[in-house]
């Protein structure tokens, strides 16, 4: 990896999503910047990451997860099962006591958060929005039609600045071109090894659903971040699976 002074915007086609997966592991690890990590996950450890990152699936549904080499020691990031498993967290608002949002909650059952303080006392009340925003884009297409820019499903609040752990996955944008529904999406932050291939594997299933709901067929999906990245502990695991177990990464 080479010194530079400058931002390196990288741009991936793919054919489908495992695909994408290979070939951003093998992007990351040739032109990555490394750094320590002030604030944030893992924070103390080095992450290695795009300046920023625009991925191009053009199959999306053809290979959801990713496939390991045959005799293979590699753990797969995620399978089928966990996928299946994180679509009813995206469709469904439901989520526990300790968590401050989900992204189904962002989706179907938006609350914004409300402080108040009562005798030096902060108390937090949620304030449902009554906004489905999922079924809204699906009503928006099919009683409006599709020439419009304005059916963006948004995941981020302003609010989310004060949480320890704001959602990385931010803006849902979707289009219906040439027949097909696509989505655009985009993530502050995302765990290349870990996240990338549930988050997208479970979207491709949120995006096959509102296509069939629309009427219309299943299209691409493009994503962009500034915060693509590889943890330490997924740096020799990349190395493995992309066949690069020579390439040194130096920690500055």
């Amino acid at each position: 990896m080479k010194q530079r002074n400058h931002l390196k915007p990288v741009h991936i086609e793919a054919f489908d999503l495992d695909d994408s997966w290979f070939k951003c592991l093998t992007k990351i690890l040739e032109e990555g910047h490394v750094y320590k990590i002030d604030r944030g996950s893992y924070a103390g450890q080095h992450r290695l990451e795009f300046d920023f990152v625009s991925v191009h699936v053009k199959n999306p549904a053809h290979q959801i997860i990713p496939i390991m080499p045959e005799g293979s020691s590699i753990p797969p990031p995620t399978t089928m099962d966990y996928i299946q498993q994180y679509l009813s967290y995206l469709l469904t608002g439901q989520k526990t006591q300790t968590e401050d949002y989900t992204y189904g909650e962002r989706l179907v059952d938006p609350k914004a958060k409300i402080e108040t303080q009562t005798d030096g006392k902060i108390m937090v009340q949620e304030m449902p929005l009554q906004c489905n925003q999922i079924e809204e884009v699906i009503k928006m297409y099919k009683t409006q039609g599709y020439g419009t820019n304005q059916a963006v499903m948004e995941i981020g609040m302003p609010s989310d600045i004060k949480l320890n752990d704001p959602p990385c996955l931010r803006l849902i944008d979707t289009r219906v071109r040439y027949g097909k529904l696509h989505f655009i999406l985009y993530f502050r932050s995302w765990d290349l090894w870990g996240g990338m291939p549930s988050n997208l594997g479970g979207l491709e299933l949120v995006k096959q659903y509102m296509a069939e709901e629309i009427g219309v067929e299943n299209g691409e999906i493009i994503a962009c971040s500034k915060g693509l990245h590889l943890y330490e502990y997924a740096w020799e695991l990349a190395k493995q699976r992309t066949h690069k177990y020579d390439l040194e990464i130096k920690i500055k």
